[in-house]
């Protein structure tokens, strides 16, 4: 599917009855550039040969033009699995964050992985290029990347198609969000889920779920709820999916810690006494 001039996506449905259901929507993987020019990949998905077989045929649909790098947005399983098999078969290197290539390389082997550099701009093709931002917050080793010249912003898991976001440290991931509004996009084009328009508007919402969330949480605190599966309980909906708990409890124990360092809750340890 092309997206815009430079930006082309195949899409990877998911069993939303199992772990897919953490990615609602299913997971994009991206070609940017020119396909008569070069090009480079966005992520390599899960570590199944169906999907690495399915990036590899779209390769094949779009000409098979040569593909520059392979760019990483952060080192969870979903975004590089299957990583060795397609580094093989386009015979170029994988860029990521630095805090996640000594993994990598581990992987890979050595002269396969080249770190990013912050703000670093890649050639795409085209005479186009893409920016490496920095990111952290869904991750610490999270990369966006903007491609200005179509106005579209790469956003990994940090926003995604149809749902929010689970996040291991908010202070960080909120001050990335604004990172990522200054880049005014007008197209988001997330890890899982479907392509967003009007990304500017998106990011907002972001940013506002956050703040909204976190005042829940707070209300939740001052009305009795101690612990963390109450505190899940009170802020998200009664029909919350029984395999998506484990991730509204996470997401309720990030902004638990970003409460604490700034001193907004405190937390008490827990005691044992005997009977």
């Amino acid at each position: 599917m092309q997206i815009t001039e430079h930006v082309y996506s195949t899409h990877i449905m998911e069993d939303q009855a199992g772990f897919g259901a953490m990615h609602p929507g299913g997971t994009q993987i991206y070609f940017v550039g020119d396909p008569k020019d070069h090009m480079v990949i966005i992520d390599s998905g899960e570590p199944y040969r169906s999907w690495t077989r399915q990036i590899l045929d779209y390769h094949r649909e779009l000409g098979s033009p040569r593909i520059a790098g392979i760019l990483i947005t952060h080192g969870h399983g979903d975004h590089i699995g299957g990583l060795d098999r397609l580094q093989e078969a386009m015979g170029c290197p994988v860029r990521c964050h630095p805090k996640l290539e000594p993994a990598l390389v581990q992987r890979l082997g050595a002269g396969a992985v080249a770190k990013l550099r912050s703000r670093e701009q890649i050639p795409i093709g085209g005479g186009a290029v893409l920016r490496a931002m920095f990111t952290p917050g869904h991750e610490d080793d999270h990369v966006c990347y903007y491609l200005a010249a179509d106005r579209v912003l790469f956003s990994g898991d940090n926003i995604l198609g149809n749902s929010s976001s689970s996040v291991r440290n908010l202070k960080q991931y909120m001050s990335s969000l604004e990172l990522m509004a200054k880049q005014r996009p007008e197209i988001i084009c997330p890890g899982h889920g479907q392509v967003i328009h009007n990304g500017k508007a998106r990011i907002q919402w972001y940013i506002q779920h956050r703040r909204e969330r976190e005042q829940q949480l707070l209300n939740a605190l001052q009305n009795g709820c101690q612990t963390v599966d109450q505190a899940v309980t009170a802020v998200y909906p009664k029909n919350l999916r029984r395999n998506l708990r484990s991730s509204a409890a996470r997401n309720i124990r990030t902004h638990l810690d970003k409460l604490k360092e700034e001193g907004r809750v405190a937390e008490q340890p827990a005691t044992y006494v005997p009977h």
